[in-house]
């Protein structure tokens, strides 16, 4: 219980609603949601659909949002990604037609369209790497809000320890090195280092995986 997050306190799961055609909705409110530092919307479809979604750069209370295959392509809009041209800005990126969103949704991240392969769009994710999507994957039009958030130091550590408590994780954090050898893989010893190599593979069980889970490369990558 220690350690718990409170998911009584927050607002609830941010996801699409069931694509039909070309809907419009108007942005209700912004909202914090405790737990999470993306910044969230309330949107209200025509039908009456309310749902949740990670508030872009830019968007405001009273905003028209547009979702469907048909909607024009300005931020806030969902639209499928075979409707969108090379170079837009997307997040909330479905990995399957009609999951919810999956991909991209942390504070300030956006993917960009690169292109087409064959009936696949092709994604840049913002750690660089490349993915083919269905086309008929839906993402909002737009960068994430809360852009910055880490450029504010946290300052002292009363409120580094309230950030992570609303995350539901330990603070602070010890080193496994620092531990006994019955509490931690990398514990005992008498200098500051496993002792051990720190790979381990991908189907160990719970405490005994830690380290490089499965690393394909060690070392100092040179070139």
């Amino acid at each position: 219980m220690t350690y718990r997050a409170k998911s009584w306190r927050r607002l609830g799961r941010a996801r699409f609603p069931p694509s039909g055609g070309t809907l419009q909705g108007e942005v209700l409110e912004l909202l914090h949601n405790p737990g999470l530092s993306t910044p969230y919307a309330r949107v209200r479809l025509k039908d009456g659909t309310t749902f949740y979604l990670p508030a872009c750069e830019g968007m405001k209370v009273g905003q028209t949002v547009v979702l469907g295959p048909d909607a024009p392509v300005a931020p806030g809009n969902i639209l499928p990604l075979s409707r969108l041209p090379e170079g837009t800005k997307v997040y909330m990126i479905e990995s399957k037609p009609g999951d919810g969103g999956k991909f991209v949704r942390a504070t300030g991240a956006s993917a960009t369209v690169v292109g087409r392969e064959g009936n696949n769009v092709v994604v840049q994710l913002p750690s660089g790497k490349v993915r083919a999507f269905h086309p008929d994957c839906r993402a909002v039009v737009g960068v994430v809000g809360g852009r910055g958030r880490k450029e504010k130091p946290f300052v002292k550590a009363g409120t580094r320890y309230l950030r992570m408590k609303a995350r539901g994780k330990p603070y602070p954090r010890v080193r496994g090195v620092a531990m006994n050898i019955v509490d931690h893989p990398f514990g005992g010893g008498r200098r500051k280092h496993a002792g051990r190599p720190k790979i381990v593979r991908r189907g160990a069980p719970p405490g005994q995986k830690v380290g490089l889970i499965a690393a394909r490369r060690t070392g100092t990558r040179k070139g």
